[in-house]
């Protein structure tokens, strides 16, 4: 099983299993961690699955989308290494992903 570590709007690291095939948001909600909220359910219509990759890990990602990138243009607190949850999908390559989640989210209905 793979492994992936969150960390937490107040630092805490949470390690997880991190299935092969599910994305790095699926993860946060199978383990209960909602402070990835997904508003758009991973639709790419939103950004509040927005994360901080590690930069070892940043390097082994595919390009983001042009409609990931569009997204991320409307995430709070964006970052050199920001990437979309839903977009982040866990093979062999991301055993050992870390990705902090942002103090808040920009969803359109509110902020958090």
């Amino acid at each position: 099983m793979l492994k992936m570590k969150f960390i937490k709007k107040d630092g805490m690291v949470m390690e997880v299993d991190a299935p092969e095939g599910l994305s790095v948001l699926e993860i946060a909600h199978k383990n209960n961690l909602y402070e990835l909220e997904g508003a758009c359910e991973g639709s790419l219509a939103c950004s509040t699955c927005h994360v901080i990759v590690d930069e070892g890990f940043f390097k082994k990602l595919k390009e983001p989308s042009e409609e990931e990138e569009d997204m991320l243009d409307l995430a709070f607190g964006l970052e050199k290494h920001s990437r979309l949850g839903c977009q982040i999908i866990m093979n062999k390559d991301l055993d050992g992903l870390t990705v902090k989640i942002p103090s808040a989210t920009r969803n359109i209905k509110s902020a958090n």
